[in-house]
């Protein structure tokens, strides 16, 4: 097998067989962030290239003594402190969209287990009432008939 055959391109003989559509689409690994959390990450990012960039203009104007050095300096604290709150506001966003619409359901998740135990409970629980129902008609009926 030659280098470029496992993975899907042609050979060394040329694009004689290959037949491959211009646009392969591929099922998504992770689902799609919900809009609140988005927005929260977008607003995180953007800050944070803001930060960098007064970081950048800081460091240069040091470099090069101009008189822009200190202010730019305090508002990069400034701006750090800010993109600080922004990647928080990320992670307690996500957390309240996750408490407020239910946990992601993965095969690992402790929820998922701690619902099939109580709904296996439920299910003795329903299943033994009703047992004890018919066995107490039984004897009713039966005690009639005497």
């Amino acid at each position: 097998m030659e280098t470029g055959e496992w993975r899907g391109s042609a050979s060394a003989d040329g694009f004689a067989g290959v037949r491959r559509g211009l646009w392969v689409e591929e099922p998504a690994v992770r689902y799609r962030m919900p809009d609140q959390v988005r927005r929260a990450a977008v607003r995180a990012v953007i800050i944070a290239a803001v930060t960098l960039i007064q970081a950048m203009i800081a460091f240069l104007s040091t470099l090069a003594g101009s008189w822009l050095a200190f202010p730019m300096v305090l508002s990069s604290v400034a701006s750090t402190v800010v993109a600080t709150w922004g990647v928080l506001d990320v992670w307690v966003t996500r957390q309240m969209w996750n408490q407020r619409h239910g946990v992601v359901s993965v095969p690992s998740s402790t929820a998922r287990q701690l619902r099939r135990e109580r709904r296996k409970a439920r299910r003795a629980a329903r299943s033994a009432m009703r047992e004890e129902a018919r066995i107490r008609r039984r004897g009713t009926n039966r005690l009639s008939e005497a």
